[in-house]
């Protein structure tokens, strides 16, 4: 984690920590461009009222959701905020094809930006783009 929790501009929130090699690409790239961001290990299946409670407070402008298998927690956050959500299909079974598509494939009003397989750091790179727009 980095910065005070008042200028987080970008919270990574990861499903597992078995994701630490994907999502550390993520923060390597935060931390090279100085740029505030949090970790999170929230699983949308087995911690939902943590990652609930967890969004609701958050100040952070763009989430990067990091799943694998079925994917589910980038589309759970995007359901339950405005701001944008970058998804990152993780590679842990059927070469990350599933993971990809249930992040690329969710239904109307729920939008999720989603990055190459295990590409977490282009999900920061985009994250700084974004922000570069609100400047």
């Amino acid at each position: 984690m980095s910065e005070e929790k008042s200028k987080i501009l970008v919270s990574i929130v990861a499903g597992s920590t078995s994701d630490k090699d994907i999502y550390e690409k993520a923060e390597n790239v935060f931390k090279e461009n100085n740029i505030p961001y949090e970790l999170q290990i929230l699983s949308a299946h087995r911690d939902p009222d943590k990652l609930d409670h967890y969004i609701k407070g958050n100040k952070a402008l763009i989430y990067i959701a990091v799943a694998g298998l079925s994917a589910a927690l980038p589309g759970v956050i995007a359901s339950k905020t405005d701001k944008p959500v970058i998804g990152v299909p993780v590679s842990a079974k059927l070469g990350g094809l599933d993971a990809l598509l249930s992040i690329v494939q969710m239904p109307p009003r729920v939008p999720v930006a989603c990055v190459g397989i295990d590409r977490a750091e282009n999900a920061a790179y985009l994250a700084i783009k974004i922000l570069n727009l609100l400047k």
